[in-house]
């Protein structure tokens, strides 16, 4: 890997023309120190997920215009409708003329075609997209880890998972790609402060995102990671439905 840097925004290859562009935010700025990520994946239709908040658009922008023009973009995607996942959508709409929103269907129904300056293309459950050598596929998870909208994007040929949210690890020095544990290091976020929604269907959901067998796991916060996806799935859905039947219990028992 080569790293090209814009400030202290770094974007690096993690798999095959797929970027992770990772902006550090210091303790001093925020406790714990943090990061904001965002994934390129160029192709004959180049797709942006995640846009990070307005106020990195600049950095960001930059560091897309080292491996490609930022005007040939065709796509801004992003897991559902949060500053950090889509602040600068209508910036880069701006930049890129020929580039559409690519969201859920409950996502464009509910926010993105009232708030962007150009109407989303929504995909459904499972629908697949062709960008020209990779081929990306939705998966509805509402409210895994959160949101009604939110869904994520797996990329078949280099059987990539963008995960968005899940996997969050604090901390502002990150690997851009790492094999270590990132389990627990998400836990300790999630335990110190809580962002999922403990929706019932955790392990139905999380079911879906495994049997896409991922390799590397593209994390919207901390290090991407790569290894056994499908196994890491499984371990986080049960970590998450611990409390969830824990709480049962006590209900029962009450």
């Amino acid at each position: 890997m080569k790293p090209t840097k814009q400030d202290d925004t770094r974007i690096d290859d993690i798999a095959d023309r797929i970027y992770r562009i990772s902006t550090p935010i210091p303790p001093s700025a925020m406790p714990g120190g943090f990061t904001f990520n965002q994934y390129l994946v160029v192709d004959d239709a180049p797709l942006l997920y995640h846009t990070g908040p307005r106020k990195l658009f600049p950095r960001i922008r930059e560091a897309i215009a080292t491996v490609m023009p930022v005007e040939s973009l065709r796509y801004i995607g992003f897991s559902h409708y949060e500053a950090d996942e889509c602040g600068s959508l209508n910036d880069f709409l701006t930049l890129a003329p020929a580039a559409e929103p690519l969201c859920s269907k409950i996502a464009k129904m509910v926010s993105v075609d009232d708030t962007a300056l150009r109407p989303a293309r929504a995909l459904a459950d499972r629908e697949e997209l062709a960008l020209g050598a990779h081929v990306l596929r939705w998966i509805d998870t509402p409210h895994l880890p959160h949101a009604w909208e939110c869904g994520h994007l797996f990329e078949d040929t280099t059987a990539t998972l963008f995960c968005g949210d899940l996997f969050t690890q604090g901390g502002h020095e990150h690997a851009p790609l790492t094999t270590a544990d990132i389990l627990e290091p998400s836990e300790a976020m999630r335990h110190g402060l809580d962002y999922f929604s403990q929706t019932r269907r955790v392990h139905e959901l999380a079911e879906k995102l495994a049997s896409t067998a991922p390799r590397v796991l593209a994390c919207m916060h901390g290090a991407a990671w790569e290894g056994d996806g499908a196994a890491l799935l499984r371990q986080l859905a049960s970590r998450l439905a611990e409390p969830v039947a824990k709480g049962r219990v006590g209900q029962l028992a009450a």
